[in-house]
């Protein structure tokens, strides 16, 4: 039986807006063993209805201490309304290939700490603006399987699996290298090594992206005959991201090689056709073909130049761009 109560009601104080009247409602038995194991001595005042009058057309919901509706006044704070200030950026969920060649830096070891440090530090920069950060690793600095083949009896897809393991002994490091600077990091391969990674599953990887984890994939796309360019190209459609960022040893994509000719020009944008027509060694072609069909714009860029990482993630004007236009437009807020 219901416990009776006065059904007094009362208006709270409002400097903004008149709130509805609150009224007392009925306390049931269950409600009353609550109360006596928190040793409560008085009744509880619940809220059961609200509704909006207008006070110079504002409600203390729709307005923040700045007077914007909806936002905080400080970028990354909680606003009114339950959401995030985001600061503007290009783009909010990327893909970072990062190939082993630049993983070693100055080529005397198979991988240079201070690459890794440099990788992990400037990813944690763009995490704490909130955005989801996945990474695709290469293997050429430990074992490349494409040179390989044909050695001793190896044949191609052997080869191709010994350079898979190499992508996990990468990722592996650098999950490390994030970790010890306090970036939650999860690595996914392509097939089961439940000791070491975890399985790629594609909900899973976008649950950790959404939960502000970066996710390394590793083992490319799990097959022979394909590069981890193309398994770049292939995660970031599966996960929805919005561009691929190809980290190397040169500023960008040259009209020739710019070690032999001090005169080659930097191209700033490509179109795909003009990358497939001029035969241009940004990616393999399976790579670049599934970028256009899916409208996946292409960033390359100098990993060895400090700052360069962040600057592409944030969407600044770093490298060469395909597919796409640089432009001043930002991703919403």
């Amino acid at each position: 039986m219901a416990i009776p109560l006065p059904l007094t009601s009362y208006s709270p104080i409002s400097t903004s807006s008149s709130i509805s009247r609150t009224s007392f409602v009925p306390l049931t038995p269950r409600h009353r063993n609550f109360f006596s194991e928190q040793n409560f001595s008085r009744r509880l005042l619940i809220s059961c209805s609200s509704s909006s009058s207008s006070n110079n057309g504002s409600t203390p919901e729709s307005m923040n201490g700045s007077g914007l509706k909806g936002q905080s006044s400080y970028p990354g704070m909680p606003s009114f309304d339950g959401t995030t200030s985001k600061p503007p950026v290009k783009w909010r969920r990327v893909l970072l290939k990062v190939s082993g060649e630049a993983l070693a830096g100055d080529e005397e070891q198979n991988i240079d700490p201070k690459v890794t440090m440099a990788i992990a530090r400037e990813v944690a920069a763009v995490t704490r603006l909130g955005i989801e950060v996945a990474i695709v690793v290469g293997g050429g600095n430990i074992f490349r399987g494409s040179t390989w083949a044909g050695c001793s009896g190896l044949d191609r897809s052997s080869a191709d699996y010994i350079g898979m393991l190499a992508t996990v002994m990468n990722a592996i490091f650098l999950q490390a290298t994030m970790e010890s600077i306090g970036i939650p990091t999860r690595v996914q391969t392509a097939f089961r090594m439940s000791e070491v990674a975890e399985p790629y599953i594609r909900r899973r990887a976008i649950r950790h992206l959404e939960k502000g984890r970066v996710v390394i994939f590793a083992a490319g796309t799990g097959n022979p005959f394909f590069t981890t360019d193309t398994a770049a190209a292939l995660r970031c459609a599966e996960i929805n991201a919005e561009v691929v960022l190809k980290a190397t040893n040169v500023d960008g994509v040259f009209d020739d090689d710019p070690k032999r000719n001090p005169n080659a020009r930097l191209h700033e944008s490509l179109t795909y056709q003009e990358v497939t027509s001029k035969d241009l060694s940004v990616m393999d072609m399976t790579a670049i073909t599934l970028c256009q069909e899916n409208n996946i714009p292409v960033v390359v860029f100098n990993l060895s130049e400090p700052g360069n990482i962040a600057k592409a993630i944030k969407g600044e004007r770093v490298g060469t761009l395909i597919g796409g236009t640089w432009n001043s437009t930002v991703a919403a807020t």
